[in-house]
Order: C-alpha cells, then structure tokens, then sequence
C-alpha cells in the first residue's frame, strides 16, 4: 500500500490568518515524508467563508518546494472552472519543478457557490469536464491539435514544454456515484474514492470502475481517500479527531450529499453510529487490520488520509504532527510495500 495526506487548508469561522495554516501543513507534509508516507494532496472551493484555499496547484508547488520525493497533487481541482489548456500548462509546470512528482486529480464538482465565482452554468458542469479531460490530455502529448466541442473550440494548438513524466502525469478522478465512477474507469488512470461514505458504498463504487476500465481497456488504479486517526488507545482517538470530522459530517448531513442521502431513516447523527465501516480510527493494531480489510475489500493501492479538516479547522496542527509520527512508526511499516 502507499499512503498519502489530505489537508483542506481553511480556518473557520472568518478564514482568518491562513498564513499560519499554510505555514503548518508544509509542516506536516515534510514530517510526512520523512515517515514513509508517499504524498500530499490538495483541493479546492470558492467563496467559503471559512477561507477554504482556491488554488491547490500554488499551495502543492510550496510543498513540492520544500520536499524532495513526496509526490504532489490536487484532489480535486474542479475542472470544469477553469480553460484546459491553461490547466494542462500549470500542471506542466509544477511536474517540471517538482521533476516528475504531480498528480492531476480532478472533480465536476457539488457546490453551486464554486460555479456562481466563475459565472460557469452549475447545469454544464459535466460536459465541460468530459472535454477538458481529452484537451488536457491532448495538450500533454506535445503534438499540435485542435479540438471542436459544444463548449470548446481550439485551432492548431501545440503546448510547450512536454511534462517530465511521459506521456503526462497521472489523472485521478474523483467520485461519488456511480456514474461518475464508471467515467473514470473509461478515461482516468485512477478512481479516488470519497472519504466520508461507509463500506459496502466504497466497494460498490470501486466496483464499478474497475468494470468500466475493463472494458476499456485501461488498467484500474483504486484510490480510497479515508477520515482517518491514530492514536494511544480509541477513546484518545474519538475525543482528539471525533469532533473535527462530525463537524464536516454535519455539513454533509445536512446538504444531503450522495454518501449520506440513503441512510436508513432513523439513523442517529453520532460518532458511535457513523464511525463503524467508514472511520479508521483508534489504535495502530486496529488501524493496521481497518486498512488490510479496505485494501482487501476494494482493491486500493493508494489510501489518503483526511486528518485536516475545513469545517472546523482542526484538529490542532500539534495533534496532526502526533498523529503523522504515530503512523509513521506503528501502522505504516506493517502495510506499505
């Protein structure tokens, strides 16, 4: 398994002294890397009161600036805001400064708010995504082309220089339906799987890309992005994280997204009623065997942990730095490899 860090960069409730935020996630990425773990990734909101970063391609390049072999990437950038070319150039830029260590993640995205800052119609989200993921790649290739879509239309277009990585950096999709997962099967090099869904969702979800790339032929790379912590005992672990990721669950819950809409009616809104088959959290022997049963379950290769959270800020940067060394040295050496 590989493992990788998820930070949402933000500080509710007025998004106040985001210096500070940053300065403490390069932190945590260098002390990541010296203890085994494989990346970082960032992603991306408009308009948030709490001050949610919007550019993670700038905050991955300061990290890539300050580590040598951590990969970086962007989980998600929300595509369909932004010109692909100008995507596939910026990308471009960072794996040659990071030489060869950017991951495209991308994402349609949920929150109305995000496409309203760009006066792009929330309703075409999806078809600028499918065309801005063959443009990206095209653009990646080096060779000249031009490309005519409902919503782009490009001549003669060669796209200089070439990535470091050959034939470009890999692209992540993230998902959380179905349809969405069987789309990154058919033009992705890997599916991210959202953090906050239990499972038998998870599995289905992987399921269903895996298919899709079958069929087209693509090899299947299963990316589990996790709320996840370690701690001494699982009563540190639900007193120190519990309330940071039941706040970004209140969000969640109350906006009805996917991994939350089906819930069996009367299900209560507690950690001890959410955490089981979606929370990977207590001590390391139970964390070791929590992510054997998902790799086991959904054939992931790749797990990103969420232990920065944008709802509530936290938890503290001096808590994730314990947690960071915590699976360093008790969870990571029994599954990377």
């Amino acid at each position: 398994m590989k493992f990788g860090l998820y930070s949402s960069i933000a500080n509710p409730p007025r998004g106040e002294h985001l210096e500070r935020s940053i300065d403490e996630v390069i932190a945590e990425a260098q002390l990541a890397e010296a203890c085994g773990f494989d990346s970082c990734f960032f992603g991306e909101h408009h308009q948030d009161r709490d001050g949610f970063l919007p550019s993670p391609l700038i905050v991955a390049t300061a990290v890539a600036a300050r580590t040598k072999t951590l990969r970086v990437g962007t989980s998600v950038i929300l595509l369909p805001l932004h010109h692909p070319v100008r995507v596939a150039e910026d990308v471009i830029t960072l794996d040659l400064v990071s030489k060869g260590r950017v991951i495209l993640g991308v994402g349609i995205g949920y929150q109305a708010d995000d496409f309203r800052a760009f006066a792009v119609p929330f309703e075409q989200r999806l078809a600028l995504f499918e065309e801005s993921v063959e443009i990206v790649r095209l653009c990646w290739a080096g060779e000249q082309f031009s490309f005519r879509g409902k919503h782009y239309t490009l001549e003669d277009v060669q796209v200089r220089p070439r990535p470091f990585q050959k034939p470009g950096p890999p692209l992540w999709i993230g998902a959380s339906v179905t349809a969405a997962a069987r789309r990154a099967g058919r033009i992705a090099d890997g599916f991210v799987g959202t953090p906050s869904t239990g499972l038998d969702n998870a599995t289905r979800l992987a399921d269903a890309y895996k298919d899709a790339a079958r069929e087209a032929g693509r090899p299947a790379e299963v990316i589990q992005m996790r709320d996840a912590w370690v701690a001494s005992t699982r009563a540190e672990a639900d007193a120190v994280y519990g309330p940071h990721v039941m706040t970004a669950y209140r969000y969640y819950w109350e906006h009805r997204l996917a991994e939350f809409a089906n819930m069996p009616e009367g299900t209560k809104f507690t950690l001890e009623s959410l955490a089981p088959d979606r929370l990977i959290l207590g001590e390391p022997e139970t964390c070791v065997r929590e992510f054997q049963r998902w790799q086991n379950t959904t054939g992931a290769s790749t797990f990103l942990l969420r232990l920065r959270h944008a709802h509530s800020g936290g938890p503290p940067h001096a808590e994730i730095m314990k947690a960071i060394r915590l699976f360093g040295e008790r969870v990571l050496p029994y599954l990377k490899g």
